[in-house]
């Protein structure tokens, strides 16, 4: 699923004209179907909902949502710099307003939607509030890096505020501004390990006071440094040449501030990051960067995802470049708490190690039937070398995407409107996106990794093996129907005003869900599709492993790697471009949520669905989870259940037993 927000440059487009009757006479012809399915009726077109199809949701808070998540988004585009002191004052007067408005509610009057959105909106708004203190916490920590910083967000504030500019006055601060910003590089780079004294560590003839501070820390501020150079580069182009006086005093000084915060950012990546290429620009104060409140509760990157551009020309599989950026045991406590999964990380770390054993197991099973022992990790191997030919992978895309769809029908699984089954696309991924993706990812479009003639060769190959076949198999209909297309449709369609309390739990969830029920139904006929899968599964597992000792600050990104080659088997280079997408893009439970979300809405099925529970079928069961929206799953649990919840409830659902 596709959580990035990252240039997309030689895209090229595979436009599907997915309507009737083609996909059947393909999937007839593939090779790679399953084959035994006859054709499903079609359908009628449904293109106008009858009134009984369409959200008419009572929820009193309904409104209340709406007005705030357009409050929201009007404070973030006024304020929006990340660790701003007056963004964070002015949000913490925000969000206390809105604390304040909902305890006057009439809680009991509240019909059972009512209740879940207002514990759901008290949840948002607390953690809110937390979110404003990690981020000034993290400010602080970073701030003697940069003792410019103050200085450059008064002069943006000053702007948005319509301030006037004091030409003169501004000059001599910008003056000010690069002497120190130069000074400040110096004292860090002289504090880097191994740093000796030369032309950049000499100032007047001595070295400088050493300035020293752990590496995820000197990231951190490199990353802001983007911000404050973004932040900067507005202000003076608001009064640029409108104001000829501030253009005659001021043009020169910026230029050479400007100069100081590039020569920063660069000098200190490269000479104590060790990185070659700097942190691209942006996403600190006054850089527009994501982070801020009602931005979609996971999707989103938040603040403490520090990025760092990959060195060009890097060889396959160098990490040179991936930093991160552990958020601690007590902020992990805090996401959980508002993700709302009562577990605490050690706990499901104990979970993950668990559903890897059992997949271990089954590949050893899968492998045997292939003729290599209990040896899974050759069967493995052979399964990586069951790829397409260049050129082809479009093809196989397609027909497995066909394939999910006829599956849902034949078995009653799930409602897949007629417009849901001819509005998804698919495009080509570029090498920069492969960077950071590795495989294709999806929604109303699917996106192909797959080899671009610029790779290096063994990048090429390493695609191809890691995108084979079966790989494929196991998450085209993750990424298209029934997983994220026909969700972000529903989603569109049903109670979007919920959107503000997405969560990946619920996101990747219910596309990792699919991949359990599916394994379970047998869908993966033969031993190389179930490979396929299990390598997936195995990969959620490591996911959640390495992700939360990452920032419980027990794996470093390198080891992280290793433990993805060593212990999954995955491609070096894709190993290496999941962990950068990891600590580089995704906020801190995200790559977790899939396979602990997946297991939530499985434990869900089983309570209402399953054996001897018979209180729904499996096709209105999926119908009810996706008109309810991006919501904590078990939110999605208290209204299917129609639980009398009180006003100070607190997530107490242990999907997994208590001790896992």
């Amino acid at each position: 699923m596709r959580i990035t927000r990252v240039l997309v440059a030689q895209v090229v487009v595979y436009s599907l004209v997915v309507s009737p009757p083609w996909p059947e006479a393909l999937l007839a012809q593939s090779a790679h179907s399953r084959g035994a399915a006859k054709p499903a009726a079609p359908q009628p077109p449904g293109d106008v909902p009858d009134a009984t199809d369409l959200d008419t949701t009572a929820s009193e808070l309904r409104l209340h949502l709406q007005r705030y998540t357009t409050d929201a988004s009007l404070l973030n585009r006024s304020f929006p710099g990340s660790f701003s002191p007056a963004r964070a004052t002015r949000f913490r007067q925000f969000y206390s307003a809105w604390r304040e408005a909902l305890a006057q509610m009439n809680f009991d009057a509240l019909s059972v939607d009512g209740r879940v959105d207002y514990i759901l909106f008290r949840n948002l708004l607390d953690f809110e509030t937390r979110q404003l203190e990690r981020q000034q916490k993290q400010f602080a920590e970073a701030e003697p890096l940069l003792p410019f910083a103050r200085a450059i967000m008064a002069l943006e504030e000053t702007r948005r505020a319509m301030r006037p500019a004091t030409p003169a006055e501004a000059a001599a601060s910008l003056n000010r501004l690069k002497a120190q910003i130069e000074e400040t590089q110096r004292r860090i780079e002289a504090g880097a390990p191994g740093a000796r004294p030369g032309p950049r560590g000499e100032a007047g003839g001595e070295t400088p006071e050493p300035l020293r501070a752990k590496k995820t820390v000197v990231n951190r501020a490199v990353t802001l440094a983007g911000g404050l150079r973004n932040a900067l580069r507005n202000w003076f182009t608001f009064h640029n040449g409108y104001d000829p006086l501030f253009t005659w005093w001021a043009e020169e000084p910026y230029r050479g501030v400007d100069q100081a915060l590039a020569s920063y950012i660069s000098g200190v990546s490269e000479r104590v990051l060790g990185v070659r290429s700097p942190a691209p620009v942006g996403g600190g104060p006054g850089g527009g960067g994501p982070g801020g409140p009602g931005g979609g509760g996971g999707q989103a990157q938040r603040p403490g995802a520090a990025p760092a551009a990959r060195p060009s020309g890097a060889r396959a599989g160098d990490s040179s470049d991936i930093i991160g950026d552990p958020i601690g045991r007590e902020a992990l406590l805090v996401e959980l708490a508002n993700e709302m999964i009562p577990y605490t990380p050690e706990e499901l770390l104990a979970i993950a190690n668990k559903e890897l054993a059992w997949c271990e197991a089954e590949m050893i099973k899968a492998s045997r039937e292939l003729g290599h022992g209990d040896d899974w990790r050759k069967a493995l191997e052979h399964v990586k070398t069951l790829y397409v030919e260049p050129g082809k992978q479009p093809e196989l895309i397609r027909e497995q995407a066909w394939e999910a769809i006829r599956y849902m029908d034949e078995h009653d699984l799930v409602t897949v409107p007629q417009l849901a089954r001819d509005g998804w696309r698919m495009e080509m991924m570029s090498l920069e996106r492969q960077l950071v993706n590795p495989f294709f990812t999806g929604g109303e479009t699917i996106s192909v990794s797959y080899p671009t003639n610029a790779m290096q060769h063994e990048q090429k190959m390493m695609s191809m093996r890691g995108n084979n076949i079966h790989f494929s198999h196991a998450t085209v209909f993750h990424e298209l129907i029934p997983g994220h297309h026909l969700q972000g449709f529903m989603t569109a369609r049903y109670k979007n005003y919920r959107g503000i309390f997405s969560t990946p739990f619920w996101g990747e969830g219910w596309a990792l869900y699919w991949e359990l029920l599916l394994w379970d139904m047998g869908f993966h006929n033969t031993p190389q599709h179930r490979i396929g899968a299990l390598f997936w599964r195995m990969h959620r597992c490591a996911r959640i492993i390495f992700s939360l000792s990452f920032h419980l600050e027990k794996m470093t990104p390198q080891e992280c790697i290793d433990f993805l080659v060593n212990r999954i088997g995955h491609e070096r280079e894709n190993a290496t471009a999941e962990v950068r997408r990891s600590f580089t893009q995704a906020p801190p439970l995200y790559q977790a949520a899939y396979l602990l979300g997946g297991l939530q809405f499985r434990a869900l099925h089983q309570e209402v669905v399953g054996a001897g529970a018979g209180k729904m079928t499996k096709r209105a069961f999926h119908d009810f989870i996706l008109r309810e929206n991006r919501i904590p799953v078990e939110m999605v649990r208290a209204l299917l259940t129609k639980q009398k919840l009180p006003r100070d409830f607190q997530s107490n659902w242990k999907f997994y037993g208590p001790n896992p």
